[in-house]
């Protein structure tokens, strides 16, 4: 089997991500956590943002905001779900992340950061939802979920506050799916004390059934669609 290589290194709140790449495949890994995402094994990310765009059918001039960067698969569903109209915030806190997709990996995603809907922000998704109060749709892709593993700071993004945040950056009828490695019943009980309307929906990391199984919660903001 051809060897990982690594491409580059970046440290973040005392946390180290490494970028390997294998042929055309890439692996963003952390720390002795292991291995943060996979370009090979990205269903579920797609399902995230689908689920969200889908809710927006028919929806004028759409603003939706994608939590987390990743390898830019999620940002690509949201541009290949809207329309021309759509407008797309991207949130990243790692510059280093958006360095890699401009540099390394846009071609994996068909080069999403070029689309001009889209507006790119090196800032914290927590800060850019206190900011901002006209979503459509937020899609959070940030760390594991609800348990994360590169950074504890960001257990605050699915606090009760947290999620606060997200339902009043929200319009009425607006959507926020949130990508979770595992399952969790206590956050889907935080959704809803948050206000949210919640489904919850099972994804294979690969749209053939192999793979791991990832969890998609999907929260209604009650309101006119």
């Amino acid at each position: 089997m051809i060897p990982y290589n690594l491409i580059d290194t970046a440290s973040h709140a005392g946390a180290t991500l490494r970028l390997y790449r294998r042929g055309d495949e890439f692996s963003i890994r952390v720390d002795k956590a292991g291995e943060l995402m996979n370009s090979r094994a990205h269903h579920s990310e797609d399902m995230l943002a689908e689920l969200a765009c889908n809710h927006l059918a028919g929806r004028k001039c759409p603003h939706l905001l994608v939590g987390g960067l990743g390898i830019g698969f999620t940002l690509a569903a949201v541009l290949s779900n809207t329309g021309p109209d759509a407008q797309i915030t991207v949130s990243e806190l790692i510059p280093a992340v958006v360095r890699w997709n401009r540099e390394y990996m846009g071609h994996l995603a068909g080069f999403p950061l070029n689309d001009a809907r889209v507006l790119v922000l090196e800032q914290d998704v927590a800060q850019v939802m206190q900011k901002h109060k006209d979503f459509d749709a937020i899609m959070l892709d940030v760390d594991n979920g609800p348990c994360p593993f590169t950074h504890d700071d960001n257990a605050a993004l699915y606090s009760l506050r947290g999620l606060n945040l997200a339902f009043n950056a929200l319009r009425p009828g607006g959507v926020l799916t949130v990508w979770s490695a595992t399952s969790d019943p206590e956050f889907a009980r935080r959704m809803r004390k948050a206000g949210f309307e919640v489904k919850e929906q099972r994804a294979g990391s690969h749209q053939a059934k192999r793979g791991n199984r990832h969890t998609i919660w999907i929260g209604i903001r009650p309101g006119l669609n």
